[in-house]
């Protein structure tokens, strides 16, 4: 874990802008390497027509700001500890150094915030299983369950998994912005690419936050 910690918490506004993404997470090799991608341009400015304008809804409940420090996910026997994972040089997402443990995008929100959180971690390192070797197997309704520093849990259920080519990975999907509290864990897919040393593949799940009792 990093010193730095905190200070990424309390810089972090509460909506994901697209334009601070530079990075796509593209897991390959025997474990998963970093590979860029262009964050999706913002969408027009939107303008107040008239003051008589609809009320605003209800957003759904969300957690305060909390790193996170731990992920389960109890169908596949994920338990792990999490470090932070920034920005190399070159703009794309960094990755774990090994097959454990997974880590958490520090450019995103904290899981439970407003927004999607991002996890990450290697299918497989050095010819062992990695943290989310399994992640494949992960079906809707699953628990994920994210200890939080602050003493909090945050408890998502996942609501999608899939598999997309890493020519074709859903960016906006994945790093886009929400009005809830969303978790994307993301690793390795698809056959092993021997000739590029790469998985062709990314596995994506998709989860939202059970809301707080």
């Amino acid at each position: 874990m990093t010193s730095g910690r905190g200070r990424a918490v309390a810089r972090r506004s509460v909506r994901l802008r697209l334009g601070a993404l530079a990075a796509l997470l593209a897991l390959g090799a025997t474990g998963c390497a970093g590979g860029a991608a262009t964050a999706p341009a913002a969408g027009p400015a939107v303008t107040a027509t008239s003051a008589s304008a609809a009320p605003t809804p209800e957003l759904p409940a969300v957690l305060a700001a909390s790193v996170p420090i731990r992920v389960q996910i109890p169908a596949i026997g994920v338990d792990s500890e999490l470090m932070d994972l920034g920005l190399q040089a070159d703009g794309t997402m960094e990755v774990p150094a090994g097959g454990f443990p997974a880590g958490w995008y520090t450019g995103a929100p904290t899981p439970g915030e407003r927004g999607p959180a991002v996890l990450a971690g290697h299918v497989d390192w050095g010819g062992a299983p990695g943290v989310f070797a399994e992640l494949r197997d992960v079906v809707p309704g699953d628990e994920i369950t994210v200890s939080r520093a602050d003493g909090s849990t945050a408890v998502f259920a996942v609501r999608e998994v899939g598999q997309y080519d890493k020519d074709d990975f859903p960016t906006a999907a994945v790093y886009g912005d929400l009005d809830h509290a969303g978790l994307r864990v993301i690793t390795c897919g698809g056959t092993f690419d021997e000739l590029a040393d790469s998985y062709r593949d990314n596995t994506v799940v998709f989860a939202d936050l059970v809301p707080p009792a």
